[in-house]
C-alpha cells in the first residue's frame, strides 16, 4: 500500500486589538492580565494568566505556579480548568483566554502547552461543546480557536482507553 501525504488546515480569526473584543471578553481579558500579575514565577520571570469563561458569564482565572523542583510547577491554564471545574462542575467553558507579560511586564505571544491543550481537550470532549480559545499574538492583536481541537488535532482521549 502506497503512503499518501495528507495535511491538516487549522482555522482561526485574527483580532487586531483588545478594543475589538466583546465587553465580556475584554473582562475577561482584563482578569487574565491581572491574574498573570499574580504568578509565582521566580525561575522564569514569564509570568502566564488565564481567564475561564463559563456559561452565564462567570470567569475563572488562574495564574502559573512555578516551583523550584520544575516538573512541581503548574500552568496558568490548568490552575484555571481545575478550579473552575472543582467550584462549578456542571456548568459548561465556554472560553479560555490567555495572556503572558515577559521579564519586563509587557504583553507577549504565547500558546497553552502541550500538557494544557491536553487537558483543555478532555473538558472540550466531557461536555460536547467546543472552547473557544484566545491568545495573545503579536503587536497588540489576538488570535481566535473555535476549538480545542484546532490546536490539539490528534489528541488523547477516553475512547481510545476502551
Amino acid at each position: 500500500m502506497a503512503s499518501e501525504e495528507k495535511s491538516i488546515n487549522i482555522h482561526y480569526k485574527e483580532i487586531s486589538s483588545i478594543s475589538k473584543l466583546s465587553e465580556m471578553d475584554k473582562r475577561a481579558m482584563d482578569m487574565a492580565i491581572s491574574a498573570a500579575d499574580k504568578a509565582y514565577a521566580p525561575y522564569s520571570n514569564f509570568k502566564v494568566g488565564a481567564a475561564i469563561v463559563m456559561e452565564g458569564g462567570l470567569v475563572i482565572t488562574g495564574s502559573n505556579q512555578e516551583n523550584a523542583a520544575y516538573p512541581s510547577g503548574i500552568c496558568a491554564e490548568r490552575v484555571a480548568v481545575f478550579s473552575a471545574a472543582s467550584e462549578y462542575p456542571n456548568r459548561l467553558i465556554e472560553k479560555i483566554i490567555v495572556v503572558a507579560k515577559s521579564k519586563n511586564g509587557e504583553i507577549v505571544p504565547v500558546s497553552p502547552c502541550g500538557s494544557c491543550r491536553q487537558v483543555l481537550l478532555e473538558y472540550e470532549d466531557k461536555q460536547s461543546m467546543p472552547i473557544i480559545v484566545t491568545i495573545t499574538y503579536n503587536n497588540g492583536s489576538l488570535i481566535e480557536f473555535s476549538s480545542i481541537n484546532s490546536l490539539l488535532p490528534f489528541g488523547f482521549n477516553r475512547d481510545q482507553i476502551k
